[in-house]
């Protein structure tokens, strides 16, 4: 079976190839560094983890880009109220996204773009869209006129034909009935940051952000662009109609969207009480692994209820993974070859592939996974289970793991001691020859954060502590 992916723009199921050769040229929205990320935040990166980790298993290359977002309203704000520059402000909390993700195990992109390194592409961009008669200014701002791009909508299938011209909006963010003209360029504003340009002093609309960005690095047509269901209107509609307005072109291939997490059924607030960080769940005792389960179990096109029953049971889950693991490891079984248990392993691997195959249904795939779990148990209990049957069921387990990765516990303490120095090169060099390299620097740079120099060498790998 294919890889079929759910395409937001044709509101279908369509199988996925590049465009060209072999490289995925994907694009997804990361966070805007104005507070610690949220676990719904945090749903849609495990998502897209989820989504990498799977074209990489079925042998794609990647190009990914994400974004930093280190300026827009919020940041500007909060950033005045702290009396600190938007560097000093967004630096602590571009820090903390990265600790968050390491801990959650999301795979590094294999290029991060920050917003504020790119500010001569967003003014270049906004003056391709002049020069196409596509923008007009006013109190020294410069607007994208959307009645310019017939195709308005298209994403978010809604119909803005009788929307009123020449009403605009300055906001980053606005309702989801409103389209206006938005603003491409802010003009200088009382204290706010700034930035002198040939569109006069000021600072980039969030919009036009994304489109500089993923053009610089992935050109005029991604594959994939991806990123939360929030993000659709206006933010991926308005990124459509620059880019496309821009080049001619379609912007992206396909556009895949996860779904809005609940928390105990209700919508995520802090009036509510019940808004969460992953350091604040971290501090209830819970492990990163048992939250990165719980957010990749249930399919990105559904709603996700987080509760605190949820992650207890995905604390058990993963116990009963990791026990059958170790008995698979450890016991002593008989030679020879169980023909049922054989063909078991086969049907189990083939219909865990079929899942995430069928635009990426985790749910299915920890069902099979589970099934399989019960049938080897079985096998192990019953005494049916033979040295020939160890290597495909733990082949079973490690496909399973190089997707939804938490097997491997996670160390309570900052120091690691010798044996947990070992595990992670261990894990290094398997991430290496699996051609996993942005697993394998994660584990180089996690190393060297606790204190870890490691040297590949001709003899081998050698390390020291600092």
């Amino acid at each position: 079976m294919p890889l079929r992916l759910y395409n937001t723009l044709t509101q279908e199921l369509e199988e996925f190839r590049p465009m060209r050769d072999n490289t995925v040229r994907m694009y997804t929205c990361g966070p805007t560094v104005y507070n610690y990320v949220h676990i719904g935040n945090l749903r849609t990166f495990t998502f897209q983890d989820i989504l990498r980790r799977w074209l990489r298993y079925r042998g794609f290359e990647l190009d990914h880009v994400m974004n930093i977002t280190d300026v827009e309203d919020k940041i500007i704000a909060n950033a005045a109220k702290q009396g600190k520059t938007l560097e000093e402000y967004t630096e602590v909390f571009t820090k903390a996204y990265f600790e968050d993700a390491t801990a959650l195990r999301l795979q590094r992109p294999e290029q991060i773009a920050k917003a504020t390194d790119h500010i001569g592409e967003m003014v270049q961009a906004i003056e391709k869209l002049s020069e196409k008669g596509c923008t007009y200014t006013s109190d020294g701002s410069t607007y994208f006129r959307i009645s310019t791009f017939p195709e308005y909508g298209k994403l978010s299938h809604n119909d803005f034909s009788g929307i009123r011209s020449g009403a605009r909006v300055d906001m980053d963010e606005y309702e989801k009935a409103d389209a206006r003209d938005f603003v491409l360029w802010k003009g200088r504003k009382n204290e706010e940051p700034y930035w002198h340009t040939p569109l006069g002093d000021g600072r980039p609309g969030w919009h036009i952000e994304c489109s500089a960005m993923a053009m610089k690095y992935l050109g005029e047509t991604l594959d994939i662009h991806a990123g939360g269901i929030d993000l659709a209107f206006p933010h991926h509609e308005n990124e459509i109609a620059q880019s496309e307005s821009i080049t001619g072109r379609p912007f992206a291939r396909f556009w895949i969207h996860s779904e809005h997490l609940l928390i105990e059924s209700q919508k995520m607030s802090k009036s509510l009480g019940n808004f969460y960080t992953l350091r604040d769940l971290l501090a209830k005792g819970y492990s990163p692994e048992s939250v990165r389960y719980l957010l990749a179990s249930v399919p990105h096109r559904k709603k996700l209820n987080f509760t605190f029953d949820g992650l207890n049971a995905a604390n058990a889950s993963i116990e009963r993974l990791r026990n059958v693991e170790s008995r698979l490891k450890a016991e002593k079984l008989e030679t020879g070859i169980d023909e049922t248990n054989r063909q078991q392993t086969a049907e189990a691997l083939r219909r865990y592939e079929e899942s995430l195959d069928d635009d990426l249904n985790t749910a299915e795939a920890l069902g099979v996974v589970f099934e399989f779990v019960r049938d080897v148990n079985s096998a192990l209990d019953e005494g049916r289970f033979r040295e020939e049957n160890r290597a495909g069921a733990l082949k079973v387990l490690a496909a399973f793991d190089q997707i939804f990765d938490v097997l491997r516990p996670s160390h309570e303490s900052h120091e690691l001691d010798d044996a947990g120095v070992e595990r992670y090169i261990e894990e290094r060099a398997a991430a290496k020859k699996a051609r996993d390299f942005a697993r394998a620097d994660e584990i180089r740079a996690l190393l060297h954060d606790k204190g870890i120099v490691i040297e590949d060498t001709r003899e081998g790998i050698r390390w020291k502590r600092k």
